[in-house]
């Protein structure tokens, strides 16, 4: 049976559907000896040897991992700046696992790691609308009415956000901490929506994906996901 390249090496692990088609894009894979450029190719996995900058792929078995990610890591898999990635936390795993979607260098928390692209793409589709659970805590001791901005949307970039669910964890006059849900990925989105309203964002963690939890999994430790853990993660 055929079927898109992209999606084949999505399948096994070698990037997300979108960094698949980076690396067709690219040059740098070959269907039966033969450099495939063409996004929309399609191949017969039963029948062509395919391979990526030389190396042929197998599929692998599927696995889910919930990383707690520290401070100081970047979740892109390459840098050139030599920085940490979440990857060198999970070097024991055999499989080639990515980030669903990503974490600021200077944030903490739950992070997905995956070899299935068809699942990390299900997460991330804003049709899902998977909620993002983080603890921000924020300078001063925002008001009530500034907190209802971010309850009821606020522009970025000349776009609206769609509606926060906030629940203040604690109150100080020099910082509060405030439980934040949303389900949009916009880039530094929980920084820059408290920045919008006047209280700088000191410390941020994730805590959760939908109803999948930390649990008390320690800083810069992961743990395999079973399937209940993963329903977890659409309930």
């Amino acid at each position: 049976m055929e079927e898109r390249l992209q999606k084949i090496l999505a399948r096994a692990g070698i990037a997300s559907r979108r960094g698949a088609e980076e690396l067709i894009l690219a040059g740098r894979v070959e269907v039966d000896g033969n450099i495939v450029t063409q996004l929309g190719a399609k191949v017969d996995t039963q029948l062509a040897r395919i391979r990526v900058d030389g190396r042929e792929i197998r599929a692998e078995k599927k696995i889910y991992l919930l990383l707690n990610k520290p401070a100081g890591y970047i979740t892109t898999l390459s840098d050139p700046q030599g920085r940490k990635r979440v990857s060198d936390l999970v070097q024991d795993i055999p499989e080639r696992v990515f980030p669903v979607g990503r974490l600021d260098l200077d944030t903490e928390g739950a992070l997905i790691l995956t070899n299935d692209g068809t699942f990390a793409h299900s997460i991330l589709h804003p049709s899902r609308e998977i909620k993002r659970t983080y603890e921000a805590l924020v300078s001063g001791s925002p008001s009530r009415e500034a907190l209802h901005q971010l309850t009821s949307g606020i522009e970025l970039d000349g776009v609206y956000t769609f509606p926060a669910q906030l629940r203040v964890l604690y109150r100080q006059t020099r910082q509060s901490l405030i439980e934040v849900i949303i389900h949009e990925g916009r880039k530094r989105q929980v920084r820059r929506m408290f920045q919008a309203i006047g209280h700088r964002v000191l410390h941020l963690r994730r805590t959760a994906y939908g109803n999948l939890r930390l649990h008390g999994l320690p800083l810069g430790h992961y743990k395999v996901l079973r399937p209940s853990d993963i329903k977890q993660i659409f309930l």
